[in-house]
């Protein structure tokens, strides 16, 4: 009995003079997970984005089963038994839950040419129900859902089918803990079917723990295939990158006292139905850490302290006395945000890298008669660009046609570059990969030892109290703690305050 699944034969991928794919070949058994790792412009999701059908290989082929498959788009692909769930949202706006999940199969409930729209919903409603997630509706418009709960939505449509192949694309890091859960028993679903998971994702423990076996890309190229109980993760660095990697990714200071200086006073902020009287000041020097689970409403603490935030109620007050309504005013007086959401919140998806990086900082690098000179724009980008390590073929490229994780670099080069003094970042290293993971930490130490005022928003435990001189934590919309920075902080101290 042949238990090999697919095999990956000679696939190559251009775009442009950019060689993301070269020659790579190897087989994926069934009944089995295997993880896809690599640093970020390794070739892992152009790989798996070419087999689901999202884009066309230039040269090789995908046999599944024995035949040789060539979907030209996702539909097909799930017809051939191939589903993902991709890295940013796969989910469309102006479509129900249940049309999403239903998205190219619509023909299942069509009678005489008329599509039976209740017995659409029920089927999605019987699924939500089955997979746990009955508290969101399959009537309700899926913009009415939270980024979170749209990728919940993309596990029930990548999964009820039953497919032979499921790839899952840096999922995780866009789920809480709860979401996690159900993601990795799906997963396990899948494998002890029979069928195969291909699953990516930056968290070596996580790909350790998950996986069967493990592919390795660097480059463009076929590293090696090994399986997971045999190897560590520094292991795996060593393959990922080409040289040995230390630790030392979190600050190692401990007993710092934090400034007196406030330089950020929230108070009583309130947005319906998110959060509720959240109150806190931000020092001066300071990482002040947010922390919760899934609807904890610490996402949202981010876009209240920008003036993002929609029906917002209670104040933002900096030193000077400041109120932050909106964000404009946010910006004149020095403060950047990243949302988690970064196709949707934080880039400009149709507009290149330059303009990305140059546009919160375009009135100071405009001349005094309000001109902006091509020659200071490109070199003011390229020197954000590659204090990132963003890997692009130049500041012209369109940001939509980066990985994920150097989507992400251009997002931290735009805020670095604006010099801004308090920095509320949300999610900052979702989708990195561990080099350049480890960079941003000592990025964000230097800018505290500089000053600067830093609110890190994070799903990452270890992440929190390796950087953090505070971590709040959210339940239900409130403060339900805090906890100092201290060296037997552990993970259990922090999920004690989240449940």
């Amino acid at each position: 009995m042949n238990d090999v699944r697919l095999e990956v034969k000679n696939v190559s991928k251009n775009f442009g003079i950019t060689r993301a794919l070269k020659d790579v070949s190897f087989k994926i058994n069934k009944g089995e997970i295997r993880a896809l790792i690599g640093e970020n412009g390794s070739g892992k999701s152009t790989l798996t984005n070419s087999l689901a059908g999202i884009y066309q290989k230039d040269n090789g082929t995908f046999i599944l089963d024995g035949k040789e498959v060539h979907p030209t788009n996702q539909v097909e692909a799930n017809n051939e038994g191939i589903s993902i769930i991709v890295q940013e949202l796969g989910t469309l706006d102006g479509l129900t839950v249940a049309e999403n999940i239903f998205l190219g199969h619509e023909e299942n409930f069509v009678r005489y040419g008329i599509k039976n729209t209740a017995a659409m919903n029920r089927k999605a409603g019987e699924l939500l129900k089955e997979y746990g997630f009955d508290r969101i509706k399959p009537s309700n418009m899926i913009e009415n859902y939270n980024f979170e709960d749209r990728k919940l939505v993309e596990i029930v449509k990548a999964t009820y089918f039953k497919p032979k192949i499921l790839v899952i694309d840096e999922t995780t890091t866009a789920l809480s803990r709860e979401g996690r859960d159900e993601l990795y028993k799906q997963m396990k679903k899948v494998r002890d079917e029979g069928n195969t998971v291909i699953f990516i994702s930056h968290d070596l423990p996580e790909v350790l723990e998950m996986s069967d076996s493990i592919t390795i890309l660097r480059d463009g190229d076929y590293i090696d295939t090994v399986n997971s109980s045999e190897i560590d993760e520094d292991g795996l660095k060593k393959l990922m990158v080409g040289r040995d990697i230390t630790g030392g990714y979190y600050r190692a200071d401990y007993g710092e006292k934090i400034s007196d200086e406030v330089v950020m006073k929230v108070k009583n902020v309130t947005v319906p139905g998110l959060i509720k009287d959240v109150s806190f000041e931000l020092h001066k020097g300071e990482i002040l850490g947010f922390g919760g689970l899934s609807e904890s409403g610490m996402h949202e603490i981010g876009k209240a302290c920008f003036g993002a935030s929609f029906d917002r109620e209670g104040s933002v007050t900096l030193a000077d006395g400041t109120e932050i309504n909106d964000i404009p005013t946010a910006i004149s007086h020095s403060i950047a945000y990243t949302s988690k959401d970064r196709d949707n919140e934080s880039l400009v998806m149709n507009q290149s890298i330059r303009d990305n990086i140059c546009l919160p900082s375009l009135d100071d690098l405009a001349n005094k008669a309000h001109l902006l000179s091509d020659k200071k724009l490109n070199e003011f980008a390229a020197t954000y660009a590659k204090k990132m390590s963003t890997k692009m073929q130049g500041v012209e490229q369109f940001v939509s046609a980066l990985s994920g994780g150097n989507k992400q670099k251009v997002v931290l080069a735009r805020w670095i570059g604006k010099d801004s003094d308090i920095l509320l970042l949300d999610s900052p290293t979702r989708g990195i990969d561990i080099g350049v993971k480890q960079d941003i930490y000592q990025l964000m130490d230097s800018m505290r030892k500089a000053g600067k005022s830093i609110i890190m928003i994070s799903e990452e435990l270890m992440e929190l109290i390796g950087m953090c001189d505070r971590i709040i934590i959210m339940k239900d919309g409130m403060i339900s703690g805090e906890l100092s920075r201290e060296k037997d902080l552990n993970e259990n101290s922090l999920i004690a305050k989240m449940v």
